[in-house]
């Protein structure tokens, strides 16, 4: 295998820099840098030194071994001064370094794959960690990425394999000491599963919504003040305001943390009848844009409701109360009713991700999905005897190897030795 080393801080300027070493020359690259390298995990500042023998600055060297590393490989680590052209000069030392070569995208995480230091439900939540903008996304990646996911699908796997492992020893362990009515059992473990799977799958929508974030388009007649809120709201003039009529001719977004989900605030055109061609094209992308948002906030004034089909989820609030007085309504010119609006906003949002699931990627609704219909099947074919388990048994595996999709870590073994060590066979 070879060894790779890349910069694994953001390039750039910064106060400090990390620039990361893995495979099996890790630690004889680091010394032909470092010198004398510190014990394992355990942190040493050290003067790096090319080939030549020129200083290239001073540094913390860390060396993590085999199996204890995030790759699973050898592994050293430089944490160096962050300037530019240190961060050159150190990579420019380890390219020189027989054995050594740059690490392609992703490559230090691919590693931890293949040395089963993560699996691929993490792989992914790593991405979504390191992309998370809001608190909610953080809390959510983490969990998957800490292996919340994958014991889940290791605990289905554990109860499947232990169904198939029972119809197996019916069909083919028939004349040993062994239960032969098996199917109450396997009824049981196929339900908890499929309710669990289930359950997931609901909770799919709202997990994805954390990841991809939410949206919520401000709709009403033209000049009732939403540019003005989505400004106010931005804490910026993201909007163009006027008080000519039909300023707003497109969608306007704003990306922006409520609660701390991830929200894109869509600032629409003013509906009303117009025969203004460009404008009947904003009107017509605002309603489509509100139709498919999670949640509408309809402004009114003294003309009354917008042309449009409310809904009991949406949240419809007077303008302008500064000029109308109105103590319900809102107003960003003296602030009035934002804060809560605001908090109206996150507690509705809020409830859409109650029953959050930890899967967030389509593949995942896919596996699930497919492992479920599986099981449906199975217990169906569960229910019509002795003679159809092996069929039974067939779908059982095909459920499984769903599940193999997320995390791929199955194979006959498990089945064999589910066989032998429930049931002392001794065979």
């Amino acid at each position: 295998m070879d060894t790779i080393f890349a910069l694994a801080s953001a390039p750039g300027k910064a106060g400090v820099a990390v620039i990361r070493v893995s495979g099996p020359k890790a630690w004889e690259a680091a010394g032909a840098l470092a010198g004398r390298l510190p014990a394992p995990r355990q942190a040493a500042l050290r003067h790096l030194r090319d080939a030549m023998g020129q200083v290239l600055d001073e540094a913390l060297v860390l060396v993590f071994p085999e199996g204890a590393s995030f790759t699973g490989d050898p592994v050293a680590e430089f944490h160096i001064h962050g300037s530019t052209a240190i961060q050159r000069a150190v990579l420019r030392a380890l390219d020189a370094v027989e054995g050594l070569r740059l690490a392609e995208p992703g490559e230090f995480t691919r590693r931890a794959l293949e040395n089963d230091r993560l699996d691929l439900t993490q792989v992914e939540a790593l991405a979504d960690l390191i992309e998370a903008e809001t608190e909610s996304q953080r809390a959510q990646a983490l969990r998957v990425f800490a292996g919340a996911l994958g014991e889940k699908v290791e605990s289905w796997r554990r109860d499947l394999i232990e169904a198939a492992s029972l119809l197996e020893v019916t069909i083919d362990f028939a004349d040993e000491e062994v239960p032969v009515d098996v199917s109450d059992r396997v009824r049981e473990l196929l339900l908890k599963v499929s309710a669990s799977l289930a359950e997931q799958l609901r909770g799919m929508d709202a997990a994805e919504r954390i990841r991809s974030g939410f949206e919520v388009a401000i709709v009403g007649a033209p000049n009732v003040g939403k540019s003005s809120l989505l400004n106010a709201l931005a804490g910026r003039d993201a909007a163009i305001t006027s008080d000519i009529a039909g300023t707003t001719r497109d969608v306007i977004e704003v990306r922006m943390e409520i609660a701390g989900l991830p929200v894109t605030l869509l600032d629409t055109a003013g509906l009303r009848e117009t025969q203004d061609p460009v404008e009947q094209i904003g009107i017509a992308r605002a309603l489509q844009r509100a139709e498919q948002s999670d949640l509408r906030v309809v402004l009114t004034d003294a003309r009354g409701l917008p042309d449009v089909l409310l809904s009991e989820e949406d949240l419809v609030l007077p303008s302008k109360a500064d000029l109308t007085g109105d103590a319900s309504g809102i107003s960003v010119v003296t602030g009035q009713g934002m804060d809560r609006l605001i908090a109206e906003i996150g507690a509705r949002l809020s409830e859409k991700v109650q029953n959050a699931g930890l899967a967030t990627r389509e593949r995942h609704r896919v596996a699930f999905q497919d492992g479920k219909a599986g099981l449906e099947q199975a217990m169906m074919l569960l229910e019509r005897g002795p003679d159809w388990y092996d069929l039974a048994a067939e779908e059982v595996r095909a459920a499984i190897r769903s599940l193999e999709l997320l995390i791929g870590r199955v194979d006959v073994e498990n089945l064999l030795d589910e066989i032998f060590s429930s049931f002392c066979l001794g065979k």
